[in-house]
């Protein structure tokens, strides 16, 4: 069987934990930022975990 491949998008997207859980950041966060909130701004900032109705997708797109 041959290897299989990391997407490499995806690797750059998410991080794994140790209780196979994955991590993402929020969206929103990139520009336009002098219209937004400091509150908002703070929120956008965590790290959250994905939801784990996706995490299956990203399982199949990060296989190691």
């Amino acid at each position: 069987m041959p290897k299989l491949k990391t997407r490499k998008a995806a690797s750059k997207r998410y991080k794994i934990t140790g209780n196979d859980n994955f991590l993402r950041r929020h969206a929103f966060k990139g520009h336009l930022l002098m219209k937004k909130s400091n509150r908002q701004k703070r929120k956008l900032s965590q790290v959250i975990r994905v939801n784990e109705r996706d995490t299956g997708a990203i399982r199949l797109m990060l296989p190691y």
